[in-house]
């Protein structure tokens, strides 16, 4: 029997946004989803049916960018309120501020060993920071407009960027200069990405179009313009086989790279789709737009062997005109050849299972934070707030009254403190996780932190397991209900029918003393 595609289907739909869903990325461990807003919001998923999500607030302005470190133990953010933020998606809604930039910071990418952060904004530049040692590295300064997007290359060795310029640059992380640049857009480019081998580098922009170049050669390999308005952001299968993207024109499509055509469209966002995004294993893909909905896909379509299943079909049976319900439910297979006709599918009626999820609400208390007043230094300052960093971020804890924030020369709020230089270079010295040479470039440019705990850390565990035994309970009271409800169903029936019963009794018994035939012996 030949292998056949399936079309993707629509999953889950998450409630609780309040206004736009800007970004999404899924946790590398497969359970949870991360979504950014306008409402700025940080909104963390639970992949499990009836399971409890999160709500973590901190930002002062829209959100712009997330990500998944790449053990899902942190959260990256980015938003308009020139902030980029790390969390711990837990219970306990802990946050690391980073501040460098001076205008609204568009996007956040973790290299894939975890070590560094890439951002953009507003102000013309490219960041990049050390994770662990919590500190800003360096600037990639060329854009001569704002940069929309940047993005590490598989092998750390490449920084991508795009933005209003018109052009894509490629930066080498070793020298800190760029060695390309793509200019080949109508208009401004606003999302860029490396394949999962990094052999290829994407780009899409407000001009309608999607293009796709060989790093080995320089050259533009593909071109598709498939959608009818500017095309907002994009996200590579890990098979690099596939390739989605969102759109102003409020569709999502699908392509497929190998035959290089169009071979899904998908509707369900009522608005400009903003943010569409892969798992990591490739099996599940999230879009988010305006309409603050964030739907969950399953792909479907990749299920059998691709390549088997290019040499079986060459031809494909497209379904009948709208409203397409052949694709909804059931969904049928469909034979798969080189057409530009793509599959439409409607999520209007798809999804009858989702529920909304009880919501919990982290990080809501203010978040104090001490500005530095260097009057030799004026360099941009970090902060940390809301305590320690058990889960990845290692911080240096005093018995002091507050938080302090070190600058270069061991500066506090404008007053020299030895004792505070030789404290942050202890810590320095504990939280050496990074190359040798990148220290010595990094030299100058440090800024100490010290953290005042705000609970012990042994009470984490505890904590962590008490929510996830009330998880359980939840579950358990929502199979409860269920069942009870499915019990108060049946008896209802059966009241129903004994009192048709007793109707019918009754109306033989009267029938009987009038003088009609009596049934018995």
């Amino acid at each position: 029997m030949a292998s056949v595609m399936e079309d993707p289907i629509l999953e889950r739909q998450f409630k609780g946004h309040k206004d736009a869903v800007t970004c999404a990325d899924f946790n590398p461990n497969h359970k949870q989803l991360a979504t950014g807003s306008v409402d700025q919001n940080l909104m963390i998923w639970n992949l499990a049916s009836k399971a409890r999500a999160f709500r973590f607030v901190g930002h002062k302005d829209n959100i712009t960018g997330v990500q998944f470190s790449p053990l899902g133990d942190l959260v990256a953010t980015s938003s308009k309120d020139r902030t980029v933020r790390l969390w711990t998606p837990c219970f306990k809604g802990e946050s690391t501020v980073f501040k460098a930039h001076t205008a609204t910071v568009r996007s956040v990418n973790f290299s894939h060993d975890g070590h560094r952060l890439v951002t953009a904004s507003d102000d013309k530049s490219v960041k990049v920071w050390s994770v662990h040692r919590q500190r800003f590295i360096y600037s990639l300064n060329q854009h001569t407009n704002w940069v929309r997007c940047a993005r590490f290359s598989p092998d750390g060795h490449l920084i991508a960027s795009c933005g209003d310029d018109r052009c894509v640059r490629l930066w080498d992380t070793s020298t800190k200069h760029c060695i390309n640049c793509f200019t080949d857009y109508g208009g401004s480019a606003t999302f860029v990405d490396f394949n999962s081998s990094g052999t290829c580098l994407a780009s899409c922009g407000a001009d309608n179009t999607l293009k796709i170049w060989d790093l080995r050669t320089n050259k533009l390999i593909q071109h598709y313009q498939v959608h009818s308005a500017g095309i907002n952001c994009f996200s590579f299968h890990r098979s690099n086989n596939y390739l989605i993207s969102g759109s102003r024109d409020s569709t999502v499509k699908i392509l497929d790279l190998l035959e290089g055509r169009l071979i899904y469209t998908l509707h369900g966002h009522k608005g400009s789709v903003l943010t569409v995004a892969f798992s990591r294993t490739g099996d599940l893909f999230a879009s988010g737009g305006v309409d603050g909905q964030v739907l969950m896909w399953r792909t479907n379509f990749d299920t059998k062997v691709y390549r088997d299943t290019l040499t079986r079909h060459r031809q494909r049976s497209p379904p009948d005109p709208p409203p397409h319900l052949s694709d909804i439910h059931p969904c049928l297979p469909h034979l798969n050849c080189p057409q530009p006709t793509a599959i439409e599918i409607s999520s209007v009626v798809a999804d009858t299972q989702s529920v909304d999820p009880p919501v919990i609400e982290l990080g809501r208390a203010d978040y104090s934070t001490k500005c530095l007043n260097s009057q030799r230094h004026k360099s941009p300052t970090r902060v940390v707030t809301n305590g320690c960093h058990a889960d990845g971020l290692p911080a240096c804890h005093v018995a002091g009254p507050a938080p302090k924030t070190f600058s270069e020369g061991g500066c506090v709020n404008g007053t020299s403190s030895k004792a505070g230089s030789r404290s942050g270079a202890g810590a320095g010295r504990r939280g050496q996780t990074v190359e040798e040479e990148e220290e010595q470039e990094e030299r100058g440019q440090t800024y100490r932190l010290e953290v005042l705990p705000s609970h012990p850390v042994g009470t984490d565990s505890t904590l962590q397991h008490i929510v996830q035994q009330l998880d359980i309970l939840t579950q358990t009271v929502c199979v409860l209900e269920e069942r009870l409800t499915l019990t108060e169903d049946k008896l209802k029936e059966c009241l129903i029918n004994q009192s048709h019963i007793l109707q019918q009794v009754r109306g033989a018994g009267g029938k009987g003393g009038d003088g009609a035939p009596a049934h018995g012996s």
